[in-house]
């Protein structure tokens, strides 16, 4: 019910998008989609991909990425023989690259380092939520700095991570495939894949024991005003999973992800963008709303283009369907083409 509450209060944002793919081609702004997905600790293990650019990088063009985010999670739900509890600061820092080995072809990478703490946001969290009038979801009740991710069936524990803990997660190998450009580079289609592969320790929450592959389109249109340059840009695509060792009875063989956004590029140095991000659910047979529904999420932020060749993107992600993401993710990334 409350994803469906979103996708309608969006409706005009698709219905626009629509609009604007019929527009006449302009120049390229060249806004891609910001660098990051869904952190909740159950569902970062899987190789859930970021919507990635539509453009495809020319023979011998490169790009490497360093993305650095905060995500601060608090999620508790229990039935009658379930009782799961999402109290954690999670560390992501992925190292990410991607070249171009073809007119229409690139390939690339990334490797994530993970660390997973009790954190030091808990009181500006709540310090917030009571300014803005927000509920706390029981945050304020519990200890702050707290790193407990547990979750218990039929009164046997499934996985506890009470210590912190971090290492290298889920390696994963990107590929990606120019299906249309048009001469001026304003409107473009690319077919994008990701493997990701189970490098990364299952029982400490830093990968999900088994082998993820995820195939996605990504499309983007370009055009100007007398405001400046926009762009639309969304993906939409299937995540197939092997067994993994986390709950290998309760984990789905598939999800469904997508991701709609816009970026505005007002002056040469920077851009503002938005987009939501939304993934049906990865576990089945559990009544708990964390691991069985479906997700979605805010992202709000912009880029600083430093020079022609280096910028720094700077966002903040919320949780529109509570409990199913982080409920803050503060997202950095540093970006450098060659």
């Amino acid at each position: 019910m409350i994803l469906s509450q979103t996708m309608k209060r969006y409706l005009p944002a698709y219905l626009f998008s629509i609009i604007v793919l019929c527009a006449p081609p302009c120049h390229s702004s060249d806004l891609a989609p910001f660098r990051t997905y869904n952190q909740n600790p159950v569902t970062l293990i899987f190789g859930l991909p970021s919507a990635g650019s539509a453009k495809i990088l020319g023979t011998g063009q490169g790009e490497m990425a360093l993305v650095f985010d905060i995500a601060s999670s608090y999620a508790t739900g229990t039935s009658r023989n379930e009782a799961l509890v999402l109290d954690s600061e999670t560390y992501l820092i992925n190292l990410t690259g991607r070249l171009g080995v073809g007119e229409r072809l690139e390939i690339g990478f990334e490797v994530p380092y993970i660390f997973h703490s009790g954190g030091f946001l808990d009181g500006f969290i709540e310090d917030y939520h009571s300014t803005f009038g927000f509920p706390q979801g029981g945050r304020d009740t519990a200890p702050n700095g707290r790193l407990l991710l547990s979750y218990q069936r039929n009164a046997s524990s499934v996985f506890l991570v009470d210590r912190r803990s971090s290492g290298i997660g889920d390696i994963r190998l990107n590929g990606g495939y120019q299906l249309y450009d048009d001469r001026t580079g304003s409107r473009k289609i690319a077919l994008r894949a990701s493997l990701k592969l189970p490098t990364g320790e299952s029982d400490q929450l830093r990968g999900s024991g088994g082998a993820d592959l995820a195939v996605w389109l990504t499309g983007s249109q370009g055009f100007e005003t007398g405001a400046g340059i926009w762009e639309i840009f969304g993906a939409g695509g299937i995540l197939t999973m092997t067994q993994g060792d986390l709950m290998p009875e309760q984990q789905r063989n598939a999800v469904f992800f997508g991701s709609l956004g816009a970026g505005w590029k007002p002056l040469s140095w920077l851009a503002l963008k938005v987009q939501v991000d939304g993934q049906t659910a990865f576990y089945k047979d559990s009544s708990l709303d964390e691991l069985s529904s479906n997700s979605a999420q805010l992202i709000m932020g912009g880029s600083f283009f430093l020079s022609r060749e280096t910028s720094l993107e700077i966002a903040v992600s919320e949780d529109l369907v509570i409990k199913t993401a982080p409920d803050v993710v503060f997202h950095l990334a540093v970006l450098h083409k060659f």
